[in-house]
């Protein structure tokens, strides 16, 4: 018997219709002429919880870390047992294995953790299905592969999964314990190897938005008369940092230095030479299909959609079969993919009404552009429509607008590029350098497309380039007419939207804090990856450490997360490491590192910050300070003599004192020169008593709820 194995229901549905009749449905499976469907529910398996590893450890207890399990161990999740019992019963009668997983690394894991759990030795082959229409599923059942090929996604997955544990349960017990040693008595400190630096970025921008002060600088254009021709232009004036003040961005921050070049440039003499032209032309290919990131992007800037909600959409159009894979992180598509633009384009141009229907009608299905390309393709290619037709008045207003995303940047791989002159002037006046570019467009091509959807970017970009200058050479006389001086003022950068942090999770080498690492991860693709991006900036609304207002949903950090970032080293709030870290795992999916070399620097990292942990310096718990090391707090215990009190950072600090009507009494207590100054207690020679209290903590079964769901990443 044949199994095959998919990654949910739906897909495990649609598989079933393509294979031959007959089919008889079961509880969980369905039989084909050509085997058994099964289906999972994304992850059926968990990663152990450390009380699993051992019952101690259900108490966080800073000794206990780090936490580094030597056999790693899986847990059947108990809201998927039942499902989990019929795919063994399958596994076990089958003969033949088919691995139908999602095309990517985290769908190559979850089907096969299934099968190295159950210690499955039959022969598995793959199928890859970019899509639930007949056509795709067909396609895929005709190219099965074998199975052992995808190994490194595998093996990349599974170093992320146990990464993360790692990173997440060791750091946020740690860094939980040092909040309660300051007297936060109640908070949790979740940690993750993406979510945290994605958090510091928020953090960040919001301070530098604190810190700014506005500038004023100053822009001076001027008007020249081309001598052969007649026609005025105008030319930017780009002062030099030799003669002219210029402030650490090159721009004109003196107003009287502005003034001065104002005037002198109305004197005599009043000619200018042209010391540069140049005029090429240029050809701009369309852009390029989309990857899950690049539609959440735009979708949010367009229509102001959070990023789980655009995933939540296209994972809809792909489930009724009218896009492909959503979670893809690919922006090109397979050259065998390209027999079906003819079909594609046709549906699309019978759209009456719509836009697409008028560019599918004008597309050329024969056109190749530089999307189709088999050396960018890995498991998986770029979010494009299928070739089941749409009927766009049955779709809701948000499915009708991310499928003419879609679309849209499908057809636009049909038209002609987009050709233009690019004109590039330079002038000489008084000793002084004065640039102007034109852009003058020969055929809009795909941008015709594309007139009706302009953000601010595109406009703002078009004003600069579309100068109209006059035809010219190098060496030409022009005139001097006039000149205006402009005032700008400088603006803080802008907060976060869930769009744009997820954009900054993906262009990431953009916010690394050392230099050599910002050149390297120039072309890496970002932290996390596109299936949990959204999760994560959700997550952190969800968990209140960041707040979302307005209708941009504009993203602000609460107390909660400026206490967490203070309370971490730079190397988990910056993300230099993470994006290294998933720099290795992408090549690891290529077949370059094991698990093991890169688990074993994740094993160190959590080490070396759960003992900074044991030193960190956490703000605002309130309470009474601890006199003797002034990083605790006095708290109320119970002992075997009564009341007392010790401080909240033992073992580290033995600082206790008797109970006197509800407070600490410090009489004859042994504190510390410098923290007696510092805290106002009397010095004491009397040794501490014996009894202290215990540096432990068990957290509430709400907590340890809360904690379980940290560490997907």
């Amino acid at each position: 018997m044949r199994l095959y194995i998919a990654e949910k229901p739906s897909v495990g549905r649609a598989l079933a219709a393509c294979l031959p009749q007959p089919h008889r449905k079961g509880s969980g499976w369905i039989e084909t002429g050509d085997g058994v469907v099964t289906w999972l529910f994304g992850h059926v398996l968990r990663q152990a919880e450390p009380e699993e590893y051992d019952p101690k450890l259900k108490r966080w207890r800073a000794e206990d870390l780090p936490i580094l399990p030597e056999v790693w161990q899986l847990v059947v999740n108990e809201s998927a047992a039942q499902q989990f019992a019929v795919v063994k019963g399958l596994i076990e009668r089958a003969d033949e294995i088919v691995h139908g997983g999602d095309p990517d690394r985290e769908g190559q894991l979850l089907v096969d953790e299934v099968l190295d759990y159950l210690k499955n030795e039959k022969p598995v082959r793959r199928i890859l299905i970019n899509a639930l229409d007949d056509k795709s599923i067909h396609d895929a059942l005709n190219d099965l592969r074998d199975n052992r090929d995808f190994l490194p996604l595998k093996l990349s997955a599974l170093a992320r999964a146990r990464a993360d544990w790692l990173i997440g349960m060791n750091l946020s017990r740690a860094y939980t314990l040092a909040a309660r040693r300051a007297g936060h008595d109640r908070l949790v400190l979740p940690i993750g190897r993406v979510k945290t630096p994605t958090l510091a970025l928020v953090v960040r921008r919001e301070r530098e938005i604190e810190n700014f002060k506005p500038a004023t600088y100053y822009l001076l254009d001027a008007v020249f008369c081309h001598e052969k021709t007649g026609d005025n232009f105008h030319a930017r004036w780009k002062p030099s940092e030799e003669h002219t003040p210029l402030d650490s961005e090159g721009r004109l921050v003196d107003e009287k230095a502005a003034q001065a070049a104002l005037a002198s440039f109305g004197a005599e003499p009043q000619d200018a030479k042209v010391t540069r032209y140049e005029r090429k032309k240029k050809e701009e290919p369309p852009p390029l299909p989309f990857s899950l990131s690049a539609l959440q992007v735009l979708a949010g800037k367009r229509y102001g959609y959070e990023p789980q909600q655009v995933l939540d959409t296209a994972q809809k159009l792909y489930e009724e079969k009218l896009t492909s894979y959503p979670r893809s992180d690919a922006e090109y598509l397979p050259v065998s993919q390209h027999k079906d633009a003819a079909k594609i384009l046709s549906n699309l141009a019978a759209l009456d009404g719509s836009e697409l229907g008028t560019w599918a009608r004008e597309a050329d299905a024969k056109k190749k552009s530089r999307a189709w390309n088999d050396a960018k393709i890995t498991a998986h290619h770029a979010i494009i429509p299928t070739t089941v037709p749409v009927n766009l008045t049955r779709l809701s207003a948000v499915e009708r607008n991310i499928y003419e995303l879609i679309a849209r940047a499908y057809i636009a791989q049909f038209h002609p590029n987009c050709v233009y002159d690019q004109t590039k002037v330079e002038v000489t006046y008084h000793g002084e350098l004065f640039a102007a570019s034109g852009r003058t467009e020969r055929a809009a091509g795909w941008r015709a497309m594309y007139r009706t959807a302009k953000n601010e970017e595109d406009v703002e970009k078009e004003d600069e380039e579309s100068a109209v200058l006059p035809p010219m050479k190098k060496g030409d006389v022009a005139d001097y007419v006039s000149a205006e001086l402009g005032t700008r003022q400088t603006k803080p950068p802008s907060r976060f939207t869930p769009a744009t942090l997820l954009q900054g999770m993906k262009e990431i080498h953009k916010y690394v804090k050392d230099e050599a690492a910002k050149k390297m991860l120039r072309d890496v693709s970002g932290i996390g990856t596109e299936a949990t991006r959204a999760s994560i900036i959700e997550d952190l609304i969800r968990r209140r450490f960041l707040n979302a207002a307005g209708k941009k949903k504009v993203l602000t950090p609460t107390a909660e997360a400026y206490l967490l970032i203070d309370a971490l080293p730079d190397t988990m709030t910056y993300p230099d490491a993470t994006a290294v870290w998933e720099d290795r795992l992408h090549s690891m999916a290529q077949g370059e590192g094991t698990p093991e070399e890169f688990l074993a620097g994740q094993a160190a990292f959590a080490r070396d910050l759960c003992a900074a942990a044991q030193t960190a310096t956490i703000t605002g718990g309130g309470g009474i300070p601890c006199p003797a090391c002034g990083r605790g707090v006095m708290q109320k215990r119970k002992g075997k003599h009564g009341a007392f009190w010790g401080c909240s950072a033992f073992p580290q600090c033995r600082m206790t004192a008797n109970d006197a009507d509800g407070k600490p009494d410090f009489t004859g207590k042994s504190i510390p020169r410098s923290a007696a100054e510092t805290s106002g207690a009397r010095p004491s020679t009397h040794p501490a008593p014996a009894y202290a209290p215990r540096g432990s903590y068990t957290p509430t079964a709400n907590e340890q709820a809360e904690m379980d769901a940290l560490f997907l990443d």
